[in-house]
């Protein structure tokens, strides 16, 4: 009797550590899912985006800017190039990311205002994008292999069926200690993600304001980062939006930091 007891207690535990094992797994490929049809839609994109900062205040700046991007590996290898128009002081400033999962990104700024182009090193990537609440690597995305991820529950978001995804970092990382993701099950966007310090006190908000289809690719048109120990806030809208525009690799070098593409920047 006492040896069927034993023999059943090893194999609850055989099956719960498979079932812990299953839904990590599954956190994974949910988040995997999620990054692709966020970061990844289509084989590239053209847009006009509009960023409003917001400080406590209430206090608003502009920059409007233009943006494309090339995958050059579905979910790995990608590129992004930006190129600002307003205000008057960060105008022709250009941002070029070159994103490698494998090693470290190359991210490179032109400053028109002293003709210089200036590297950005990887420690820098939760730098302030622009000044917004927004960091360099919000723009470009936080590739899903950097955490770990565990299936906290399914939920409800506004109406809408979510799985709700605890992400922590699997190395020292400056960004946060831990991060909660609320994804569409239809969609697989995010809708929501709350960013926490090791004191597990909530630091960044990010909301998908808005979601249409463009092309035929579901897309969060606008969006926010909230700052909750500045209390500021930045909201990010897009416009004139296309997906398979023709962008090409060339288009992501240093010559077009200071000469940008005429073709998608008039």
């Amino acid at each position: 009797m006492k040896r069927l007891q034993n023999i059943i207690i090893v194999a609850l535990l055989v099956l719960s550590s498979t079932a812990s094992v299953v839904i990590a797994e599954d956190a994974a490929e949910i988040m995997k899912r999620s990054h692709l049809a966020y970061y990844y839609a289509a084989d590239d994109g053209v847009a006009e985006v509009t960023m409003t900062l917001i400080n406590k205040k209430g206090k608003e700046r502009l920059r409007v800017f233009t943006m494309l991007r090339l995958d050059l590996e579905e979910g790995g290898r990608q590129s992004y190039y930006t190129y600002f128009r307003k205000p008057s002081d960060v105008a022709r400033l250009t941002f070029m990311v070159q994103k490698e999962p494998e090693g470290n990104d190359r991210r490179l700024i032109y400053v028109p205002a002293v003709d210089l182009i200036k590297p950005i090193s990887s420690d820098d990537k939760n730098s302030s994008f622009v000044g917004s609440d927004f960091s360099y690597e919000d723009i470009s995305g936080r590739h899903w292999t950097e955490d770990n991820h565990t299936m906290l529950k399914d939920t409800e978001l506004n109406g809408k069926q979510v799985y709700l995804i605890e992400s922590i970092p699997k190395e020292k990382y400056k960004g946060f200690a831990r991060k909660l993701t609320y994804i569409d099950k239809t969609i697989f966007l995010p809708l929501k993600e709350e960013y926490f310090d090791k004191k597990d006190k909530m630091i960044k908000r990010f909301t998908a304001i808005d979601i249409k289809e463009v092309d035929g690719f579901q897309t969060i048109t606008k969006r926010s980062m909230e700052n909750l120990k500045k209390k500021s806030k930045t909201v990010v809208e897009f416009s004139s939006i296309k997906y398979n525009a023709g962008v090409t690799e060339d288009l992501f070098s240093e010559r077009y930091l200071k000469n940008p593409p005429r073709k998608y920047i008039k």
